[in-house]
């Protein structure tokens, strides 16, 4: 496996800024390694012509699309979020919805595809909130006041069938692998 096509698979899945001793850990190499690779992506990517670029901030980096591309960029999401809900990204919603707070790996799992986009877009229209969590070391994702607002309901356990759902064993078996 190459190690700048992995760097750049990474970052290119990353929701957040990552810390360059982060990605060493995550890809198992040394520190001096992730920062030569990332100088090599960042001459790859940080030119007029490119759509994609890198952003440093300290010791973190994400990628990121072009600022000089912002109007193009910003066009293309009012057209995007703009209509309705994709059958995916209401699957989606509905797993968030009944098992959230959720990890992108847990819904994954549930959904058994990729997510990345989904979420994004979920996350763009404001019906999903991504929020920290220190006992699953990533981010969860779970509904938000507006998604709520939308359905009519005040909090989550006003769903139809929600304690069953939330807590079905045959989706804990599934998480867990067994």
């Amino acid at each position: 496996m190459e190690l700048l096509s992995s760097l750049e698979a990474v970052l290119f899945v990353a929701s957040k800024p990552l810390s360059v001793k982060k990605l060493a850990k995550a890809l198992d190499i040394s520190i001096d390694d992730v920062s030569e690779t990332l100088e090599t992506l960042e001459t790859k990517y940080n030119h007029e012509s490119s759509g994609i670029h890198l952003f440093f901030s300290g010791d973190t980096v994400r990628m990121g699309t072009n600022p000089a591309y912002a109007d193009v960029v910003d066009q293309f999401i009012s057209y995007d979020i703009g209509g309705d809900l994709t059958k995916a990204q209401l699957e989606t919603l509905t797993v968030i919805a009944y098992r959230g707070p959720i990890t992108r790996p847990e819904l994954e799992e549930i959904r058994g595809v990729n997510c990345a986009i989904i979420l994004r877009n979920l996350l763009m229209r404001g019906l999903i909130s991504e929020k920290q969590d220190e006992e699953k070391l990533l981010p969860v994702f779970v509904l938000s006041v507006l998604a709520l607002s939308h359905l009519g309901i005040s909090s989550m356990d006003e769903l139809p069938q929600y304690d069953e759902l939330n807590t079905h064993p045959h989706l804990d078996q599934e998480l867990i692998g067994e």
